[in-house]
């Protein structure tokens, strides 16, 4: 749009980058700044950023809870469809970044902003994931990213810019940071300085939000959850909110050391990238749906399920959340969500989660089919079905 924004929603974090951005574009734009602060489970009182919001000359100061949505709405839904990035990683920076795109939009409507701008870098995927949420939630909105437009192109100017601008700047951002860190409900990621070496160890101060599977406890602990068409609603007989699974889920995984994850991986842009990933409710939650979906899901419909998948994570990964082609994806996957019904009884034990049984009003595992004693079951009629699957592989070989 050529129109030169006037007012303009930030995703504000109160930590450094986006504080030197508000101030940057309130200087470079001469506009009205709305902070937009999202608590998604990371772990941090959001509520302290309001002053610094404040501090900094924002207009308005917006912070919402939304904890349950992005559970209910964003992490489940991709739960359902068993969803795994090149094969491990939960997604779990990737999946909140449409929530919290369609905030900034709803946002910009409300208060009559016509420009929204995130704090990503112009090497990751998350400046992606943001600006395709604006564009295909609202494509009039002016989109400014800072960090591929402004000469504040290292720590060391970014810095220089607080100080001069009387930002205040936390004792450990002072310098070189050794990583930086992403989280909420889902998950808590770790990347750059430190672990820019893949061939070395991730060291152990890196890991926040689960404990050495060395060092965790050397009972095992039994759990039960109960799936309704493949969502978790009861934990060990309590029934839970969305939010709430996942923070009971994510306190057991990282209390037993589950859920680390060191992985390189490619990035939408085209590079390679390293991190750690801490996903320990995710990666109870992955081994039990599995488990109940073994049980309720036709051959057919779970192997359709398992093909598709690596085609959803990368949209997600990627930043599609609100493409035409995931949303039918997900209505797929919904659909065949409509028996995943029952419970599945894990054993978590030293970074570990095992499956120890699992059972469904809707089960198609059937005894009487499956049994090695006798049963109705004709072993004869396999020599029939054999002879025409192997058909075309004698006659090929007749003709070799």
């Amino acid at each position: 749009m050529s129109e030169t924004p006037k007012r303009i929603v930030l995703a504000y974090s109160g930590g450094l980058d986006t504080s030197v951005i508000l101030r940057w574009l309130k200087e470079t734009y001469q506009a009205e700044i709305i902070t937009f602060t999202a608590d998604i489970g990371q772990g941090e009182d959001v509520s302290l950023v309001r002053e610094k919001a404040r501090m900094m000359g924002a207009s308005e100061i917006c912070i919402e809870d939304l904890r349950e949505e992005f559970v209910r709405d964003y992490v489940f839904p991709m739960f359902r469809a068993n969803a795994l990035y090149e094969g491990e990683y939960l997604l779990g920076t990737s999946i909140a970044r449409p929530l919290i795109a369609k905030r900034q939009v709803a946002l910009a409507k409300q208060y009559g902003a016509n420009a929204v701008s995130h704090g990503a870098t112009g090497k990751g995927n998350d400046q992606v994931r943001f600006e395709l949420g604006y564009i295909a939630l609202d494509p009039d909105l002016h989109i400014i990213a800072p960090w591929r437009t402004w000469d504040l192109d290292s720590r060391e100017a970014l810095l220089a810019y607080a100080e001069q601008h009387q930002i205040p700047v936390p004792s450990d951002k002072r310098g070189e940071a050794p990583f930086s860190v992403d989280a909420n409900l889902l998950h808590v990621s770790a990347e750059g300085k430190v672990l820019e070496d893949p061939a070395e160890a991730v060291p152990e101060y890196v890991w926040s939000r689960t404990v050495s599977p060395l060092a965790a406890p050397d009972k095992a602990e039994h759990i039960r959850i109960e799936f309704s068409e493949g969502d978790p609603t009861r934990l060990n007989g309590a029934t839970l909110s969305p939010a709430e699974m996942l923070t009971a889920l994510n306190e057991l995984g990282g209390k037993h050391g589950i859920g680390r994850l060191d992985l390189v991986e490619n990035r939408f842009i085209g590079m390679k990238s390293r991190g750690a990933y801490e996903t320990p409710g995710g990666t109870i939650l992955l081994k039990a749906h599995r488990a109940i979906e073994s049980i309720t899901l036709d051959k057919g419909a779970a192997h359709l399920k398992d093909e598709i998948m690596p085609r959803y994570a990368e949209l997600i990964y990627n930043g599609f959340w609100f493409s035409p082609e995931r949303e039918m994806l997900q209505a797929l996957i919904d659909n065949s969500q409509k028996t995943v019904n029952g419970v599945v009884d894990l054993m978590l034990y030293k970074g570990g989660v095992h499956v120890e049984g699992r059972s469904s009003p809707s089960s198609l595992y059937r005894l009487d089919y499956a049994t090695f004693e006798e049963s109705d079951y004709k072993q004869s009629d396999a020599e029939g079905f054999i002879r025409l699957t192997g058909l075309r592989l004698g006659i090929r070989a007749k003709n070799s």
